[in-house]
């Protein structure tokens, strides 16, 4: 198995989703092809709650990382799912056009490039 893809399995049980249920894991990939992960972290008032790819980006860029190759997210779902709109911001800004590894628990898998995904972004050529 992936490496990435194996790390965000991985992540995903380290989340806390007391409220929802829905763990969701992420890995990123560096450079220097170290990973990051990260996993949701849910808070009762809903809106405090921080997505997987989000800590993910967080705790690399506070490791040091700049520069990042590819994705992972991996959840519990049939149909696969794609980082949220703040995540894809957040995920541009961060890593550029990336690739984007979705997965689920049952093997399913599907790749996209972060343009792909958000097609028209903001960014700091707009500044």
């Amino acid at each position: 198995m992936d490496p990435l893809l194996a790390a965000a399995l991985a992540a995903r049980e380290n989340a806390f989703a007391p409220f929802s249920k829905f763990k969701v894991g992420a890995a990123l990939e560096d450079e220097g092809g170290r990973i990051h992960t990260g996993c949701n972290v849910e808070n009762a008032t809903y809106g405090l709650t921080v997505c997987a790819e989000r800590v993910a980006v967080f705790k690399a860029i506070s490791e040091g990382a700049r520069q990042f190759r590819r994705v992972a997210v991996a959840a519990d779902t049939d149909a696969l799912t794609p980082p949220c709109g703040a995540c894809r911001q957040i995920l541009w800004e961060f890593c550029g056009d990336a690739d984007v590894v979705l997965a689920n628990l049952k093997g399913k898998v599907e790749r996209y490039r972060m343009s792909a995904l958000l097609p028209k972004p903001f960014d700091q050529s707009f500044l």
